[in-house]
């Protein structure tokens, strides 16, 4: 049997709403009619802009194309959004070859798909520049609370494939699938962006702005349902349906509140952009509101003591806000079928002018597509930390002054500027399982919440909300500026301005003095592997970077591949090399194109790499580039090394590493590369202060990896720390206090957080990965959910 399917090029416009919906027969006389009511009805319609396809990461060339389609929540295969019409409102490029112009509609499953196109690079654009709009039936989950799944699929074809054979490959099967849940609030009025990502293995960025709106229906949708038989009739022989004072009253309220939902939406989105928008084509004073100053009929009341219509023994259905339309008969004029007539010339009234107002958005979109889709990016991106603070508890902490080592009193004590001291049970607390019990807390919290907004949600977050990383922030601040606060907010944004303000001040020109229009800032991020890590383990942290800043330059270091089970200082001085090399070939090119004003140089470490960055900077021909310093990110990094480990299974394993591989960067961990720990590499590399001159510095870390040390990714005193006396312990207290003497925050510009991660591993379950804690270590590779979290929620630190 084969598929219906629908060929157009792409430069058309077609409308199926009328092939798909069936034309209502006009009404007759009164006598002839059961009902004026059954022409009543409304549908939504979702209109998909897909602008353009951003090649992020996709690992192989082909074709593409990307598949759209829309249901109701409450079945696979059950109310399907039907496609309506499609309009190419930008041609492609002519002469374009990697861009097939045939669009599709494929009848069996309700779904479109876009032209295939040709990905052939990284960082490739595809400008598709389609809308897609999608009928779906009010009447079908009328009463119900339903939601709407807008699915994406990215279809996959190999270079070499023509013709039919291509058709066949595209759609064999999806190579990813992103979906989007509509909340049944935005049913009624939603203006959205809407970026498509995919996953991991194909990551790219598909700009889509979805458009919403409730419009009255001219043709029957679907068939309506009734709760009462057809000859219902009441004590005085006139005929009533239950969707009479129910359904319909419902359904007129529902198009009131799209219209308003609309006008609004539009109000703001003109003011967002500068454009003012036409509405004199809009009459408010219409044939809805004339039936205002008539009584309702004395059906009975509600709970509130508000008039209400009892149908017989449904429910009742308050109409304080439906009075202002919907003019009630009194009980002189109460005739046969009007209660019908003023429903359906209110219905009609208000219909007509939310049709009247779909249609003048339609146009001020066409007139000004880039700047509306400018304005929704901008709008998504401000809401993204309110969006996703379900998962993030954020507070400030203050920075301890120094830690000092108390032989007297047999116990490590923190004195401030005050001379105050912790407490031997504060010290003593086990920090990894308090973290643990925090995060359990906020995600027990979460399983009790009902997420009902009315914006789009990602169903790759959440789809299951349980399973996504907490994220526990705390922002470090000066003891004597701020004391310990629990917040929910961390008022970064304040900073924002005067860090963007005195960057150009803070910085040395690198050419030239006087400002010219096209001076720019040369903006790199180096990302560094771990021990016999690969240049691509940090690509999912790159690529959320490229979504918030697309013209950085991003070092994938690759010259301690294979290389890093020798010395670090080695490692940190191939690196320098290979950083100074990139910066040099990148300065010249922005030195031909324009005058250079500035340089920003980030560095994104993971576990051991992070040593690896502070020894290159430590490296004397990295000096002149250290006032460049923007962001670093450690993630999961062993800044105090492995003196104080509790992971004996993983102790074992170094163990094994250094007696019989002789590994010498495990030895340096270990504090074992020489007998007096005062000569050792690490405590040696905490005097330089490599992480002085950072402006942003974010330690990110997790009470549930065990290959390093949470005290040592978070840069704290440790318990066992504070009960050692020896000389090792202050040998660990010395190395703590150099380390945070670098990261202290000496101005309100500096930002400096620690973020602690706490994945749900419960899908694992149990076995050796999970017992020795490398699970929760390599998920930080894994995973981009949190630093999507991180990055979005602070993205001035990446800017």
């Amino acid at each position: 049997m084969f598929r219906r399917l629908r060929w157009f090029v792409g430069l058309n416009q077609r409308n199926c709403s009328t092939k798909r919906l069936v034309n209502v027969e006009q009404p007759g006389p009164a006598s002839a009619r059961p009902s004026l009511l059954h022409g009543l009805d409304a549908f939504h319609e979702v209109a998909i802009y897909i602008h353009r396809f951003h090649n992020l990461d996709l690992f192989e060339q082909g074709w593409y194309k990307i598949k759209v389609t829309m249901r109701w929540e409450e079945g696979e295969n059950s109310y399907p959004g039907i496609p309506a019409r499609v309009v190419q409102y930008e041609a492609p490029e002519v002469g374009s070859d990697n861009l097939c112009r045939v669009w599709m509609i494929d009848d069996t499953d309700n779904s479109f798909s876009t032209p295939p196109f040709h990905i052939k690079y990284a960082r490739q654009d595809v400008f598709l520049s389609i809308m897609i709009s999608f009928y779906l039936s009010f009447g079908e989950c009328q009463g119900q609370s339903s939601a709407v799944i807008l699915k994406f699929e990215l279809m996959y074809a190999q270079m070499t494939e023509t013709g039919s054979e291509l058709q066949g490959s595209l759609d064999a099967c999806p190579a990813s699938v992103h979906e989007y849940k509509i909340p049944p609030k935005a049913l009624l009025g939603l203006h959205s962006y809407c970026p498509i990502h995919f996953d991991a293995l194909h990551a790219v960025l598909v700009d889509t702005s979805v458009h919403i709106s409730l419009l009255k229906a001219s043709y029957r949708t679907s068939r309506q349902k009734l709760n009462c038989t057809s000859d219902s009739r009441d004590s005085e022989g006139t005929y009533v349906e239950d969707y009479v004072g129910s359904n319909k009253v419902m359904l007129i309220k529902a198009l009131m509140d799209a219209h308003d939902i609309l006008l609004e939406d539009l109000r703001r989105i003109s003011k967002g952009i500068g454009q003012t928008i036409d509405l004199t084509e809009i009459t408010f004073e219409s044939d809805v509101t004339k039936w205002f100053n008539s009584t309702p009929p004395a059906h009975g009341k509600s709970i509130d003591d508000e008039p209400s219509l009892q149908l017989f023994d449904g429910p009742q259905v308050s109409t304080e806000r439906a009075s202002h339309y919907i003019n009630y008969p009194t009980e002189e004029s109460f005739q046969p079928f009007s209660w019908d007539d003023h429903l359906l010339n209110s219905f009609q009234s208000m219909g007509n002018q939310l049709s009247c107002l779909w249609n003048i958005f339609l146009k001020f979109h066409r007139e000004n597509r880039t700047k509306i889709l400018e304005f929704l990016r901008d709008s998504w991106a401000s809401n993204q930390r309110t969006e996703w603070s379900i998962w993030m508890v954020c507070s400030k902490v203050a920075m301890p002054h120094q830690y000092m080592s108390n032989e007297v009193q047999g116990t490590s004590s923190y004195r401030g500027i005050r001379g105050s001291s912790l407490s031997m049970r504060r010290l003593t607390d086990d920090p990894i399982q308090t973290a643990a019990m925090r995060a359990e807390r906020h995600r027990r919290g979460i399983a009790q919440m009902r997420i009902n907004n009315r914006s789009l949600q990602d169903m790759y977050i959440f789809g299951d909300p349980l399973l996504v990383p907490i994220v526990v922030v705390e922002r470090l601040t000066n003891e004597y500026r701020s004391a310990s606060v629990n917040s929910n907010v961390i008022p970064l944004e304040n900073n924002a301005g005067h860090i963007l303000k005195n960057e150009s001040r803070a910085t040395n020109k690198l050419c030239g003095s006087s400002p010219q229009q096209n001076e720019h800032i040369l903006r790199v991020a180096v990302f560094v592997h771990g021990f016999q890590g690969n240049h691509l383990d940090l690509r999912l942290v790159r690529n959320q970077w490229l979504l918030i800043d697309p013209k950085i330059q991003f070092l994938m270091s690759e010259e301690n591949e294979d290389k890093t089970s020798g010395d670090f200082r080695e490692m940190g001085l191939r690196l320098a090399q290979e950083v100074i090399s990139f910066l040099k070939k990148k300065m010249d090119k922005a030195s031909r194109s324009g005058n250079l004003k500035d340089i920003k140089l980030s560095f994104v470490g993971h576990s051991m790499g992070n040593l690896i960055i502070r020894t290159a900077l430590a490296e004397s021909i990295m000096e002149p580039y250290l006032r460049y310093l923007q962001t670093y990110v450690s993630i999961s990094g062993p800044h105090l090394g492995y003196m104080y480990s509790s992971n004996s299974l993983f102790n074992s394993g170094l163990w094994v590493l250094k007696k019989l591989k002789g590994t010498q960067c495990i030895h340096q961990l270990t504090f074992t590369d020489d007998p007096d720990l005062e000569n050792t590499f690490i405590y040696n590399l905490s005097k330089v202060k490599t992480l002085a001159n950072f402006r942003n510095v974010l330690l990110l870390s997790s009470p549930q990896d065990g290959y390093v040390p949470y005290h040592s990714a978070r840069i704290e005193l440790c318990p066992a720390a504070s009960l050692d006396f020896s000389k090792r312990g202050k040998i660990f207290l010395e190395m703590l206090n150099n380390c945070l003497d670098q990261i202290r925050t000496d101005s309100d510009n500096r930002v400096v957080m620690r973020c602690g991660i706490n994945f749900n591993t419960s899908s694992y379950g149990r076995n050796l990965n999970t017992l020795i804690g490398r699970t929760a270590h390599i998920e930080f590779l894994e995973s981009d959910i949190f630093a999507k979290f991180i990055m979005w929620s602070f993205p001035e630190l990446f800017r």
